[in-house]
């Protein structure tokens, strides 16, 4: 019943692996139900990017100019296929931070950089971090990645949580990705895997410190992802509690023509272990390639 709640198919009926070598790591092979992701699509598009979260484009934009991302982009991203006009900024959107914003130049997170995390996400994640035995799952930050055709993901690890025995939660919306998973040090060979449109992943125990990245994004099977086929309609289980509420056709048409050439990734995690705070002198990082630092754009363009 909660699972149906944030349009999550009945937890029995999930498709998990494990993967040999790899304890601690779960592949949930698409558990939503059909018409959810759009939903969750509409918030990565619409409602993430906007104030007082934080994207790449606060990095070189006035406040004013990122202030409603999806209200400048979705005239343009609504026209029919084919007619050349500049890029939006929601395609030159690469990254947004919720909950404990991350520091790219620190690597660090702090309590004086925080906003509320969306209730709707924590409700999520709760759901799919208990059924795989991680009760009382906080989510307190989320990166959020921008994937275009080009894009890729340079290898790292994601240790600047001060709790690691909380897992790292991942989920995929889109175009595909081809996943390399690591081992603990930056040489071990990878092992590589597809990461389909609402795949999920769990980076727990002995695997949450591994070296992992996203080499490339490649087109979904059969040329459409199961989002697109959907559509915005939604499966009648949805409960009228439910959390995923339905996409309008004309919010549906500027994110159908986004993810038809892009990926959404939305990695989840806690920071702080239960009764834990902050040190009031930030720790140094360890390693120079931690996080996302990695993220790169051969088509990136500034604004």
């Amino acid at each position: 019943m909660e699972a149906a709640r944030a349009g999550l198919q009945p937890v029995r009926a999930w498709r998990a692996f494990g993967l040999k070598g790899y304890p601690g790591f779960i592949f949930i092979s698409n558990p939503f139900l059909p018409g959810s992701q759009p939903f969750w699509v509409k918030q990565c598009l619409k409602s993430y990017p906007q104030k007082p979260n934080v994207c790449n484009l606060d990095m070189h934009m006035s406040p004013t100019d990122t202030q409603d991302i999806w209200g400048k982009s979705v005239h343009s991203l609504s026209l029919p296929p084919g007619k050349k006009e500049p890029k939006t900024l929601l395609e030159k959107l690469r990254w947004v931070t919720l909950g404990y914003h991350y520091n790219w130049n620190t690597k660090t997170y702090s309590a004086n950089h925080y906003t509320p995390f969306p209730a709707e996400l924590h409700f999520l994640s709760q759901q799919i971090t208990s059924a795989c035995g991680f009760s009382g799952f906080n989510a307190e930050a989320g990166i959020l990645n921008y994937y275009r055709s080009d894009s890729s993901l340079g290898i790292h690890v994601d240790e600047s949580e001060l709790d690691h025995s909380r897992p790292l939660l991942s989920l995929s919306f889109g175009q595909s990705a081809i996943f390399l998973l690591g081992g603990i040090r930056r040489q071990d060979p990878p092992t590589a895997m597809y990461m389909h449109s609402g795949d999920m992943m769990l980076m727990s125990g002995q695997s949450r410190l591994l070296y992992h990245a996203v080499p490339c994004i490649v087109p979904a099977p059969q040329g459409r992802t199961a989002l697109e086929l959907e559509g915005c309609s939604q499966d009648p289980s949805l409960l009228d509690s439910s959390v995923v509420t339905p996409v309008s056709e004309e919010d549906w048409v500027p994110c159908s023509r986004y993810i038809q050439s892009s990926r959404v990734n939305v990695t989840v995690r806690q920071v702080l272990a239960s009764g834990q705070s902050f040190p009031e002198i930030p720790l140094l990082h360890r390693k120079n390639d931690s996080h996302t630092e990695g993220y790169h754009d051969t088509g990136a363009e500034d604004s």
